[in-house]
């Protein structure tokens, strides 16, 4: 599952840093993670729909605002083959 994370506050990098640190204590099974502050978002993928209070929770300590939170089911790409 995709879920993206919308968040209020992020500056820099660091910040990134942050936010990927505070979502992994909470969903230790996310993968391909990619936070930015540019675009104000975390976006990763995870087995199952996380918890949105603790996200929240743990993003607050942190000092950032979660704004909202969606999840949708992960598009796989096809693969072609070629065959000569």
């Amino acid at each position: 599952m995709k879920v993206a994370l919308a968040i209020e506050d992020m500056a820099c990098g660091m910040c990134e840093a942050h936010i990927n640190e505070a979502v992994r204590r909470v969903v230790p099974d996310a993968k391909k993670m990619k936070s930015s502050f540019r675009k104000g978002e975390c976006v990763f993928l995870s087995e199952q729909r996380p918890d949105e209070e603790k996200l929240r929770d743990a993003i607050a300590q942190t000092g950032y605002i979660l704004r909202s939170m969606e999840c949708a089911a992960e598009e796989r790409k096809a693969r072609k083959r070629l065959f000569f």
